[in-house]
């Protein structure tokens, strides 16, 4: 009789795991049908128009209504250092701030791999280029792009030393043979005379995950970040920031004389920057600017797909892009977008650009503001880095 028993509760027990199993496989298929409602389309809300429509931007520069331009600059800067939330904490004082690791001679520059001290929490490694002869040289924080390839960061900017794993030099070579024309920015730049400094953002090369790169990861470790308290975007303009100081602080840099420069997310990150810290004196930002109505809505075809790499919390509720980047005005700034650019629409970007000019021209200083649509898609190419160069020599090398 017990074994009789013992078999039906087996029977039991196995139809009941056979009925979770089907229920299990009903919902999977559930999660990857479609319902005949939704709340959002390629990755935006479908009432996308009318969230634009209610930013009013109550922070954008108006000489009617925000004082002086200097007072105005004070509290707007606050308001984006807030909503950049809890800063990364200092350096403890007995840790060595620059520390040099490696090191090898190119053509009329000294190439390092270097650590930078940014937080109490983590160094960040960095690439740094010093010409050679006597200095002190002007210098430009070089910032790289997105481009949703995260293996690599300062090696897209910077020629790996020769000591590199091959796979990175492989890597970092076909990345700039296909955004920048086989040419490094930075190279270019301190064959020019310029010292050069690039670091890893937050999630891209030596930063990245322990299990490895994986774009659709970025977005879950930036969330679990602001469970901290903390925004994976706001630590990359801090550390741009600190990193800038540690560039001023070295004894071959003018620290009177400091750019910075960058294309795509590599634009966002100079503009910030220059908007951020007074320590940048020229800016020049290739293939990313834009106004919200452009860039939050679905109106062109398509809608922000940066993700939390440019998301500061709240931002939008009081400055669109265009405005902050006008916290750099009066000093010297270059913005070049690309009319084949599928990622920002000209309109957006001449409707941005007509913003700047504004507040340009508002300080007398208009002739030092030039923003320009070439006939490229994203990339920064040898006559976009030669432009840059230009510009960078106009207000650093007079």
């Amino acid at each position: 009789m017990k074994k009789f028993w013992l078999i039906i509760t087996i029977l039991l027990f196995c139809l009941s795991q056979s009925g979770l199993q089907a229920q299990t496989d009903s919902r999977i298929a559930g999660d990857k049908a479609k319902r005949s409602r939704a709340e959002f389309r390629k990755n935006m809300p479908v009432y996308a128009e009318q969230m634009v429509a209610d930013l009013t931007f109550p922070l954008a520069w108006n000489p009617q209504t925000q004082g002086s331009f200097d007072e105005w600059r004070k509290k707007a800067r606050e308001k984006v250092f807030e909503c950049m939330l809890t800063p990364p904490p200092p350096p403890v004082d007995s840790v060595e701030p620059v520390r040099f690791l490696a090191e090898e001679q190119r053509e009329g520059y000294r190439a390092y791999r270097i650590e930078l001290a940014l937080s109490r929490y983590y160094s960040v490694p960095a690439l740094l280029l010093i010409p050679d002869g006597p200095g002190p040289f002007p210098a430009v924080n070089v910032l790289h792009d997105h481009g949703a390839h995260l293996f690599i960061g300062k090696e897209k900017m910077i020629r790996p030393l020769a000591t590199e794993d091959s796979v990175v030099i492989n890597d970092a070579n076909a990345w700039v043979d296909n955004l920048y024309e086989g040419q490094y920015l930075g190279d270019f730049l301190a064959a020019h005379g310029y010292v050069v400094l690039s670091t890893d953002a937050p999630m891209w090369g030596e930063r990245g995950r322990v299990e490895g790169q994986d774009r659709k990861a970025y977005d879950v470790v930036a969330g679990n970040m602001q469970m901290y308290g903390a925004d994976l975007c706001g630590w990359m303009h801090f550390d741009d920031i600190h990193a800038t100081d540690l560039l001023a602080s070295l004894p071959q840099v003018d620290s009177t004389r400091i750019g910075c420069t960058g294309c795509s997310m590599g634009a966002y990150r100079t503009w910030m920057l220059a908007a951020l810290s007074d320590r940048i004196k020229v800016g020049a930002a290739i293939c990313w600017m834009t106004t919200a109505d452009a860039q939050l809505t679905l109106r062109y075809g398509r809608g922000e797909n940066g993700g939390f790499a440019n998301t500061l919390p709240g931002m939008r509720r009081w400055l669109d892009y265009p405005h902050v980047a006008s916290l750099a005005c009066p000093r010297p700034m270059l913005f070049i977008n690309g009319s084949q650019d599928k990622l920002f629409p000209v309109p957006g970007v001449e409707k941005a650009f007509s913003i700047m000019h504004e507040v340009w021209q508002s300080q007398n200083a208009d002739n030092v503001l030039e923003t320009e649509i070439w006939d490229i898609p994203h990339s920064c190419g040898k006559r976009a880095q030669q432009r840059v160069l230009e510009f960078l020599d106009k207000t650093l090398k007079p």
